[in-house]
C-alpha cells in the first residue's frame, strides 16, 4: 500500500509531494453549454455514473516543460478507473468489440469466454498498460476485492485499455506508477465525472484538437421499463477535415485553426508528424458503456458494437492505425455470478434492444464532444502543442447552419 507519510491528504484527494499530480474538477463547460444539439434525454449528471452503482476515479499527471528527457518528462498523462458496482465484488455481464484493432485492452479473452467482467476497468496510455494491470491486481488482492468468493486462491485478468499520448507526453518514461492506480481506484465514486485533460485522457488529441476524457448518458423509457445507458470515452483519434457536428463538416470550416505543432520527436512518432490529409488518422478511442438493463453477455457485445455509430457521426472512420476498442457491461442482474451454484437471472428480449442501441450511439457522440469542449490548449514534450476546440468558431458555424439552440 502507498506510504501515506509521503503525501498530503486534502479532503478525499491525495496529492503526492514526490510525484507530479494534478487532480482537476468538473469542467466548467460541456457541449450542451455551447448550444450543440443532441438527440435523446440524458440522465441527471449526463455521465456514466448515472447508471446506479457505477463509480469513476481519475489521477492526472502534469509536470515539466521543454525538451524531452526520457524518464523525466515533460509529463502529460494519467489513469482512469471505472468500477461497475463500486468496490463490491459482484461480476457483471459484459461484452467487447473492435472497430479497428490497432490497440490493446487486456482481459478480453476471459470476458469472451465467461461472459462476465470480474474486475474494474482502467484506461491509461500505451506504455503503461502492464504497470496498470499489475497494480490493479495488487489492489484487488490487498483489499480483499473477491470476498466472499475467494477460497485459498483467486486469479483475475484486470481489464486495462490504452490510447497513445506520445505526442505530448514522455510515454517511454512510464510515469503512471502503482501508487497512481491505487489512488484512482481508492478515490473512485459516483457523481460528476471530470472531463477533458484528466485521467488517462490527459495527453490525448482528438480530430487534431485537444481531446481526452468525456462522458454522457441517456434515459431509455420503454414498455419493458426505464433504464439508463452511460458512456465514458478516451478520445485520441480522427483528422480535422473529417470532423462533423450534427452531420455537417465543421472540421473543414475550422481549417484556419492551427493544426498540432509537432517538432523533432522520437522516430516512433515521426510518421504521424510527416503524414498529410487523411493519412494522419493514426489515433485511437476507448469507449466504455454501462447500463442497468438486464442484458446477457451477447447483448452486451451488441451494445459495444454500437459505439461505432457515435464515432462515425463525429467523422471517425476506424483508420488502419487506430485502436477503436469498446466494452459494454450490464448491472441489471445482481448476483448472477456464482462459483458453482445455480443462479436466476432476468432475460432482456432482443426485440427490445433498439432503444438501447440508439442510446449508445447518442451518448458516445456526445461524450466525444464533451471531451473536445473540455479540452484546452496544451503544450508538451519538445514544445509540441495542440489547440482546444474554439468556442466562437464552433458557435458561428452552428449558427450559420441553424443548429445553435
Amino acid at each position: 500500500m502507498p506510504n501515506l507519510r509521503n503525501c498530503m491528504i486534502i479532503g478525499v484527494l491525495i496529492i503526492w509531494t514526490t510525484l507530479p499530480m494534478v487532480v482537476l474538477g468538473q469542467s466548467p463547460e460541456r457541449a450542451r453549454d455551447w448550444g450543440i444539439p443532441f438527440a435523446g434525454n440524458p440522465g441527471p449528471l449526463n455521465a456514466i455514473t448515472d447508471v446506479p452503482g457505477v463509480w469513476v476515479g481519475q489521477v492526472t499527471l502534469i509536470s515539466g516543460a521543454g525538451p524531452l528527457v526520457k524518464g523525466k518528462g515533460p509529463i502529460r498523462t494519467g489513469v482512469t478507473a471505472i468500477l461497475p458496482r463500486g468496490k463490491t465484488f459482484d461480476p457483471v455481464y459484459a461484452g467487447w468489440e473492435t472497430f479497428n484493432g490497432n490497440g490493446d485492452m487486456t482481459g478480453t479473452h476471459w470476458i469472451s469466454e465467461s461472459g462476465f467482467l470480474e474486475t474494474p476497468v482502467l484506461i491509461t496510455n500505451t506504455g503503461n498498460v502492464g504497470i496498470v494491470r499489475d497494480a490493479a491486481w495488487r489492489w484487488m488482492e490487498k483489499h480483499g476485492y473477491y470476498a466472499p468468493f475467494a477460497r485459498d486462491y483467486w486469479y483475475a485478468y484486470p481489464v486495462v485499455a490504452e490510447t497513445y499520448d506520445g505526442i505530448l507526453n514522455d510515454i517511454d518514461g512510464q510515469h503512471v506508477h502503482a501508487e497512481h492506480v491505487w489512488q484512482a481506484l481508492d478515490l473512485a465514486k459516483g457523481g460528476p465525472v471530470p472531463e477533458g485533460a484528466v485521467g488517462g485522457g490527459t495527453g490525448m488529441i482528438c480530430h487534431e484538437f485537444k481531446g481526452g476524457t468525456g462522458t454522457s448518458s441517456r434515459r431509455v423509457e420503454s414498455a419493458l421499463g426505464n433504464f439508463m445507458v452511460g458512456v465514458l470515452v478516451q478520445t485520441n483519434y480522427g483528422v480535422r477535415e473529417e470532423m462533423r457536428i450534427g452531420g455537417l463538416p465543421i472540421g473543414k470550416a475550422l481549417r484556419e485553426i492551427p493544426l498540432p505543432t509537432i517538432h523533432d520527436i522520437p522516430s516512433s512518432t515521426r510518421p504521424l508528424a510527416q503524414a498529410t490529409g487523411s493519412d494522419r488518422e493514426t489515433g485511437s478511442i476507448i469507449v466504455i458503456i454501462a447500463t442497468d438493463a438486464p442484458l446477457n453477455a451477447i447483448q452486451c457485445q451488441r451494445m459495444a458494437r454500437r459505439a461505432s455509430v457515435g464515432i462515425s457521426r463525429m467523422g471517425g472512420k476506424g483508420g488502419n492505425g487506430s485502436g477503436d476498442i469498446f466494452l459494454a457491461f450490464a448491472t441489471g442482474n445482481p448476483g448472477a455470478f456464482s462459483l458453482n451454484g445455480m443462479t436466476t437471472v432476468k432475460q432482456f428480449p432482443n426485440e427490445g434492444m433498439n432503444p438501447l442501441f440508439t442510446a449508445v450511439g447518442e451518448a458516445t457522440e456526445e461524450a466525444i464532444l464533451n471531451a473536445l469542449v473540455a479540452g484546452r490548449d496544451m503544450t508538451g514534450i519538445q514544445g509540441n502543442s495542440v489547440r482546444g476546440l474554439p468556442k466562437r468558431e464552433v458557435q458561428e458555424f452552428l449558427r450559420e447552419h441553424a443548429l445553435l439552440r
